[in-house]
């Protein structure tokens, strides 16, 4: 029996080996940072593009929540813990509004085109998160109704743009999904503090103006 035991122990140990950033990470944002998070459902290990989630056609293969729910993220160290020594590869996802940031997203290149703009501008920014597709800048939480006045005052708002606001949720680094890896485009500031992150109005009509330029608004990009 002592030696099934320890046959178990050590490939668990293996196993939880995987990827310690993973660990790290999540619980920085947990504990330091104060960020809510849970693991994500990890891509199809028969193919990357598909999802392990039950949906054939999930589009967010392997960055999104399914078991636990959303409502399950938390600050907890304990929990993260858990969470991350028994699968120590499972994206962390944020779950965005509340206290925590929320964040603006859009296709990758307009992304690159609407941080080179906001350079320009000598805007301060916050980090930014990008996957090969889609690029998100976090900002300051803000409700519906702020959002609303917002995007009503606007003539246009692209189908590409998306808000992660209360209820929603963004993966962050060093998740590995089935699009690909998550990484810092724009990297916080080393400290034990959370990222500062600029208000939503501020980073919206360089957004806009964008994907306006560029000519991406299809909603399914």
């Amino acid at each position: 029996m002592r030696e099934i035991l320890g046959r178990r122990r050590r490939l668990l140990s293996r196993r939880n080996a995987g990827r310690p950033e993973m660990l790290s990470a999540a619980l920085t944002f947990a504990t330091q940072w104060q960020w809510p998070v849970l693991p994500g459902v990890a891509p199809d290990p028969q193919g990357r593009a598909r999802c392990g989630c039950p949906d054939p056609e999930c589009t967010v293969p392997g960055a999104h929540p399914f078991d636990p729910g959303l409502l399950a993220a938390t600050t907890d160290e304990r929990m993260a813990r858990w969470w991350w020594t028994n699968r120590p590869t499972a994206p962390i996802i944020l779950a965005t509004g509340g206290k925590a940031p929320c964040a603006v997203s859009l296709p990758a290149p307009a992304a690159a085109w609407a941080l080179a703009a906001l350079d320009l501008k000598e805007m301060r920014l916050g980090p930014v998160i990008a996957s090969p597709t889609r690029w998100a800048l976090l900002v300051k939480p803000y409700s519906l109704e702020q959002l609303g006045e917002l995007l009503y005052a606007k003539d246009f708002v692209p189908g590409s743009l998306r808000f992660h606001g209360e209820g929603g949720y963004v993966a962050l680094p060093p998740s590995e999904t089935g699009q690909g890896g998550i990484r810092w485009e724009r990297a916080p500031l080393p400290g034990s503090a959370a990222p500062w992150v600029p208000d939503v109005e501020a980073v919206v009509d360089a957004v806009v103006e964008a994907l306006t330029r560029t000519g991406v608004s299809a909603p399914e990009l």
